[in-house]
């Protein structure tokens, strides 16, 4: 069983093959990062028109790369949602074309579902297990029970963590993505300089809130220099980051001990979305899971980020349990994993 997954919901246009065996025969990732850099984030209008022009190419790089035909194909697989709607469209129209000119099935991927099921891809887990999805629009906690089958712990109820860090990264006058640049700054800094608050600590849910946060870390630039020194710069960073691991630790441990007491033990604790790419916030998680008894997963980086063979590997999971789409299918800008098709 080989499936084509395509990926537009943002700003990485991409295409990959795999097959049931759990093997990635190509994966090929366009970065917009030029485009959107100049305005400071992803312009949705410029998004959708890279993808537009730039995804058939992919798709017949993909293909070559992966030396397999398009009749040798079981499926074609597309992000159907959540994401920007003009990339969604172009990604859904493409996998559509090509399902209806081939006669194969035509899958429409969860984006948040391809994150989730990625860790069976890379480490071939076993379901249930625990998902800290982390990216620059989500933030949750979920105990993955099956394809299909999502029981959300906590969300966040402002900012996604990814779209925190962005928005520091701004604030100190550092490059987009903010993401990375924070992380490379708070190598050099001091986590201690500055008192962020934890926000959402202690409190007996999972939920999380990162607004607070980023407000005091304006306050906190707004008392420095009009030009910041790049010491200030990094401990501001640092202090940032640490912040943000103490409150992620803090709602793993809740959900954790919600996942025991509903499951009766322990299991794999993935992180996956592009903050998981975070190395610090890897370690800071990999020492909870070890005090939690769980044991700590996180997909290689270029497998939390957006890509296509997350997509391509959820299609082949919906597809194993006949969860195919018709081709009315219509792209989702909002697409909750609770209501999501259980197989």
């Amino acid at each position: 069983m080989i499936v084509l997954g395509i990926e537009t919901s943002c700003d990485e246009t991409a295409a990959a093959v795999v097959d049931a065996e759990r093997r990635i025969r190509a994966n090929v990732v366009l970065s917009q990062l030029d485009e959107h850099t100049p305005h400071g984030g992803v312009v949705p209008e410029i998004a959708a028109r890279a993808h537009l022009e730039h995804l058939d190419g992919l798709v017949r790089q993909a293909m070559r790369e992966a030396g397999v035909d398009f009749r040798d194909l079981a499926g074609i697989a597309a992000t159907g949602g959540p994401g920007l709607i003009g990339g969604v469209i172009v990604g859904m129209m493409t996998a559509k074309a090509i399902a209806a000119a081939l006669d194969k099935p035509f899958l429409a991927v969860n984006h948040l579902e391809a994150h989730a099921l990625t860790a069976r891809l890379t480490d071939d887990l076993a379901f249930p297990y625990l998902l800290l999805l982390v990216s620059g629009g989500h933030c949750q906690l979920v105990a993955v029970e099956g394809v299909g089958r999502y029981r959300r712990y906590g969300t966040t109820v402002d900012d996604a963590v990814g779209e925190a860090f962005d928005k520091v990264a701004k604030l100190i006058g550092l490059d987009y993505p903010g993401g990375p640049a924070v992380e490379r700054s708070a190598l050099r800094g001091d986590p201690r300089r500055f008192a962020f608050p934890r926000p959402m600590k202690g409190r007996p849910d999972c939920d999380f809130s990162f607004s607070g946060l980023k407000t005091a870390v304006r306050h906190a630039v707004a008392g420095l220099p009009a030009e910041l020194s790049e010491r200030e710069r990094s401990d501001v960073a640092a202090s940032f980051q640490a912040a943000v691991a103490e409150v992620l630790e803090d709602r793993a441990h809740r959900a954790m001990a919600r996942f025991v007491a509903e499951h009766g033990a322990p299991a794999p604790f993935v992180i996956s979305g592009g903050v998981a790419s975070n190395k610090f916030l890897r370690e800071r998680l990999a020492a909870a899971c070890t005090r939690g008894g769980f044991r700590f997963v996180a997909p290689p980086p270029a497998l939390c980020t957006d890509n296509a063979a997350m997509i391509a590997w959820a299609g082949i999971e919906r597809l194993r349990l006949g969860l195919v789409d018709d081709l009315a299918f219509a792209p989702r800008p909002r697409w909750p994993l609770e209501e999501m098709r259980a197989g």
